[in-house]
């Protein structure tokens, strides 16, 4: 069993004692697509990003002195979206950390996949950009084949995993917030629990797909009568867990 999860808009420079333990399998790859960004003027790579005019002017910075073997740290540790501050990595015993090493893939527009411990530099490129073309396109099924294992537990957005699922199936991991009348996937609490999971499925060691079921982090079950064997759903009854979000964690 492996895992998909999709990468973090935010990044950071870590300076932690844990140092990459390995390259980017595609880096070859990468490096044209660098190419490609650093030889766009700024609004050309403004349109390419789709972000604001003050992020699309630190990714041009960055660009033109970009470099991948200029302070990589490890992929697990760098990006610091929602999903890996639940995932909380930092705290992770060694042993957990061997099982992300072994289960965990990281999907990713710049590098196309990587390992949780492979040395990166902060970028900025999504994969729904086209360069000029789609990055869909361009990695094509590379990223599906890397991944040795047909039981994919995927934990991405769709932006992400639509990289493997032409290629490969999927078994799609959905979080619900239980309300009156409905059902409803919220965003943030999507992010959190995925990063829940991660970290839930790497202390216990979990190699099967019946234990997958058993998580039951921050009030979630599993929904027997409405999964499938593709299709995990995990629900939880609505209550006011925005307390959560403003003490523990920003976006």
């Amino acid at each position: 069993m492996k895992m998909i999860i999709s990468p973090a808009k935010q990044m950071k420079i870590c300076e932690d004692d844990l140092l990459p333990l390995s390259t980017p399998r595609f880096l070859d790859k990468a490096a044209y697509l660098l190419h490609q960004l650093q030889s766009k003027s700024y609004e050309e790579l403004k349109e390419i990003l789709q972000c604001s005019d003050k992020l699309a002017a630190e990714a041009y910075q960055n660009y033109q002195t970009f470099r991948f073997d200029q302070n990589p740290s490890a992929a697990i540790l760098t990006y610091k979206g929602i999903q890996y501050q639940y995932m909380a990595p930092q705290i992770l015993e060694d042993a957990s950390l061997s099982y992300l090493h072994n289960h965990l893939f990281i999907l990713s527009g710049l590098y196309g996949i990587l390992k949780p411990f492979d040395g990166i530099v902060k970028y900025r490129l999504e994969m729904q950009a086209k360069l000029p073309n789609s990055l869909y396109d361009y990695w094509t099924d590379d990223l599906a084949n890397t991944i040795d294992d047909n039981v994919i537990l995927n934990l991405a957005s769709e932006e992400y995993a639509k990289c493997i699922r032409p290629y490969k199936p999927l078994i799609d991991v959905h979080f619900y917030e239980q309300l009156p009348n409905k059902r409803v996937e919220k965003g943030v609490y999507v992010k959190m629990a995925r990063g829940q999971m991660v970290r839930f499925l790497a202390e216990h060691q979990i190699e099967s797909l019946d234990d997958v079921k058993k998580f039951r982090e921050s009030g979630y079950e599993f929904d027997e009568e409405t999964s499938t064997e593709t299709i995990f759903n995990f629900v939880r009854k609505s209550n006011n867990h925005e307390l959560n979000i403003k003490t523990k964690h920003s976006k």
